[in-house]
């Protein structure tokens, strides 16, 4: 069986990937809006050769909320700063296609690429969160089909308006006073059943032609939409089995919109617990465990749920029969807490921990985990990972300094960028220009 390189993210939530990780003694309690801090971690992945950073978002919280959710960076903001700091990493935020405008995001994207020279990708979310719609003037939360309804066209949008100029567009002559040929100037002229937008975009395509496409599609429509557009897809199976489905049903499903198996790459979460030794592991995730009470577990589940108040169910009975809540919220993965729960006869206590703090596949010295994503990767259940260490300190440097060279030493990884952009660091295409494909097919 032939290596397949790994590709490597690395999702900076503040402090960690924990609800709790701002109490541990090795980030600053203030991560999620510490800029020093974004830039250290960004720099060590930078140097330690992984594809991207990911920085995740929502646009609706409350008192009950992940703590380093209720103060934190805005995505593109924060991207952009890191461009300036780093030379080769691949940037990559979240935005709501639900709760924003279709030109504005196209020329926010197009700018992040342009300022990082190609690095920039986009994770396509359609928000989740009920109580999103109460801070926009858009009505009611539209339903979650209806939601992909809209991504859809919003992406279309999008990628039309990318392509307003031709890469040679700009000719800046001085001598002639041209600054552009008209001819490479295209209008999309956009009017749909949920967004309008004539163009052109007023920025220049960029040297990986478009924002690489992230996208995180778990339930049924979402997959559907993940195979349309997708170019990277985040994903979260626990199991090796879960994962190879979910790989399988994806690439099939992307042949069948006319595009090739390699033009998506699959990247399940990898939240790794690690030590020399399993015994050093254990101890590590008692101390990730020890972040937390039960109220605050609680509270985290619920947040999968629409914020959906749990404590009025006695902890330590049968996880509660709560019917359809969560249907309108993440789908994907409310059925799939309400499926385990089920077939493990879990009670609500024991959920609410492990939902919090899951000790997952990828648990126990550097060498096991290691050759667990090997594992992975060899047997069709992923193309890379996307790195969510519950506290980004320690266990984030061992990572780096004890997992890596593993990999690399067995030929699965490659510290060495291949590329200038992020599209090349991630074997994708280059996408071209539909307006010079039209011109060659006529000639």
């Amino acid at each position: 069986m032939s290596k397949k390189k790994i590709k490597l993210g690395i999702l900076i939530q503040g402090p960690g990937g924990h609800m709790n990780s701002w109490k541990s003694d090795e980030v600053p309690a203030d991560g999620s809006i510490n800029l020093n801090h974004y830039i250290d971690v960004t720099q060590k992945a930078e140097q330690s050769g992984i594809d991207f950073v990911f920085i995740a978002d929502g646009l609706h919280i409350n008192e009950k909320s992940i703590p380093h959710f209720l103060n934190r960076f805005e995505p593109i903001t924060l991207l952009s700063t890191l461009a300036a700091v780093t030379k080769h990493i691949g940037l990559v935020g979240t935005v709501s296609t639900t709760y924003s405008e279709p030109f504005n995001i196209a020329r926010q994207f197009a700018s992040l690429d342009s300022i990082s020279g190609g690095r920039a990708g986009w994770n396509v979310v359609t928000t989740p969160l009920e109580g999103t719609a109460s801070n926009f003037n858009k009505g009611n939360h539209p339903d979650h089909s209806l939601r992909y309804q809209m991504a859809d066209e919003y992406l279309e949008v999008a990628k039309g308006l990318w392509d307003s100029w031709e890469d040679d567009a700009f000719v800046r002559n001085r001598k002639s006073g041209q600054f552009f040929e008209r001819e490479k100037m295209h209008r999309l002229n956009h009017e749909g059943e949920f967004f309008k937008a004539q163009g052109p975009l007023n920025i220049e395509r960029s040297k990986q032609g478009q924002p690489v496409i992230f996208q995180a599609g778990a339930s049924k429509t979402g997959i559907a939409f993940a195979a349309k557009h997708g170019e990277a897809i985040f994903t979260n199976k626990a199991t090796i089995e879960s994962a190879q489905e979910y790989y399988r049903t994806l690439k099939e499903q992307a042949v069948e919109n006319g595009r090739k198996r390699d033009d998506i790459a699959i990247l399940p979460s990898l939240s790794p617990i690690i030590g020399a030794t399993e015994a050093e592991a254990e101890e590590r995730y008692n101390e990730i465990k020890n972040l937390i009470s039960i109220e605050e577990a609680l509270n985290y589940l619920g947040r999968y749920f629409d914020h959906f108040d749990f404590s009025q169910f006695p902890l330590d009975e049968a996880f509660p029969d709560i019917g359809d809540v969560g249907k309108n919220s993440f789908q994907s993965t409310t059925d799939e807490i309400k499926q385990m729960a089920k077939e493990e006869n879990l009670t609500l206590r024991e959920v609410a921990l492990r939902v919090a703090t899951p000790k997952g596949e990828f648990f126990g010295t550097y060498e096991q985990v290691a050759y667990k994503m090997m594992e992975w990767v060899d047997h069709d259940a992923a193309d890379g990972f996307v790195i969510v260490m519950y506290v980004l300190g320690k266990q984030y440097d061992d990572f780096l300094n004890h997992v890596l060279p593993i990999l690399e030493e067995k030929g699965y990884y490659n510290r060495s960028y291949e590329g200038d952009t992020l599209r090349e660091n991630l074997g994708l295409p280059f996408i071209k220009n539909r307006y010079v494909k039209k011109a060659s097919a006529s000639i």
